[in-house]
């Protein structure tokens, strides 16, 4: 956990970033003065949906928050409200003040029913979301959600992204992840479709350096397996593209900065990185 924290909190002094709140559902003092389509869809009441629908109003309608109808259902897991706010034409890519779409939404609640029909009626795996311009699969990753992260793989969503913190799905499924099981499972499967482990964070490094430096034995086997490999190409790669640099002879030990545990919180103190850690779950 320490080592999770540091983690957020050197990426947030590097970039001079305050801790952002992140995926705020409704609460319910909120929920309790939706009317009109915004209330139906958190409701879940699809008499009244289907008749306020008929009447062809605004599908874009937003709460204080900017969450439209469609982001209510997907938080409240109202998936036959949902079926029918995107038959009627809802943007089922919108973003909402924080810059979550439904998709990442569902993703960081792990939900996987509900992801699976959002993706099966056209919802985007690749849109670039949240404050820290991130996507669904690295949200995902950071969070051990295997089975999310399989989905998303499957519905295109880019391996490779890099947010603002400068971290991929791959970097953040060790640097925020706990080393057990679930979090192996993602390095495993972003490995498998193609994930490049050679990028590197903001420092210079690699996911197989900083799994190397938390102990995190599993990881660190599945990463030296793929460094092993002299050529490899990640999905949506050009035709006929250089194959990257081999890996040295040997690879060098982890830096000691990475397994210091001074200098902890930086100065946002520890508090600010709990209460993120805690309340932004989708870097």
């Amino acid at each position: 956990m320490r080592l999770r924290l540091t983690s957020i909190a050197i990426a947030w002094a590097a970039l001079g970033l305050a801790p952002a709140q992140a995926q705020i559902a409704p609460n319910a003092a909120q929920a309790a003065q939706y009317t009109g389509l915004l209330g139906a869809a958190h409701r879940g009441d699809l008499a009244k949906l289907r008749t306020l629908l008929a009447a062809k109003p605004n599908l874009e309608v937003r709460d204080a928050q900017q969450r439209t109808p469609l982001h209510v259902a997907t938080y409240a897991s109202q998936r036959e409200a949902i079926r029918l706010l995107a038959a009627a034409g809802a943007d089922l890519n919108a973003m909402e003040y924080q810059q979550y779409d439904p998709v990442t939404i569902a993703a960081v609640a792990n939900d996987e029913e509900t992801l699976a029909l959002l993706l099966q009626l056209g919802a985007s795996a690749k849109n670039t979301t949240s404050p820290y311009e991130g996507t669904a699969l690295i949200a995902a990753a950071h969070l051990g959600h295997a089975g999310v992260v399989r989905q998303l793989i499957a519905a295109g969503a880019p391996l490779d992204h890099v947010n603002n913190l400068h971290w991929t799905a791959l970097i953040e499924a060790v640097v925020l992840g706990d080393g057990g099981a679930r979090h192996t499972d993602v390095v495993r499967q972003l490995l498998a479709a193609g994930a490049n482990p050679k990028l590197t964070d903001r420092s210079g490094h690699t996911a197989l350096q900083l799994a190397q430096a938390r102990g995190y034995q599993a990881m660190v086997q599945l990463l030296q397996a793929r460094a092993s490999k002299p050529f490899f190409q990640t999905r949506g790669s050009p035709p006929g593209a250089s194959p990257p640099r081999p890996p040295p002879p040997s690879a060098p030990p982890p830096p000691p900065e990475l397994s210091s545990r001074r200098g902890w919180g930086m100065s946002m103190g520890w508090g600010g990185v709990g209460r993120c850690l805690a309340s932004c779950p989708g870097l």
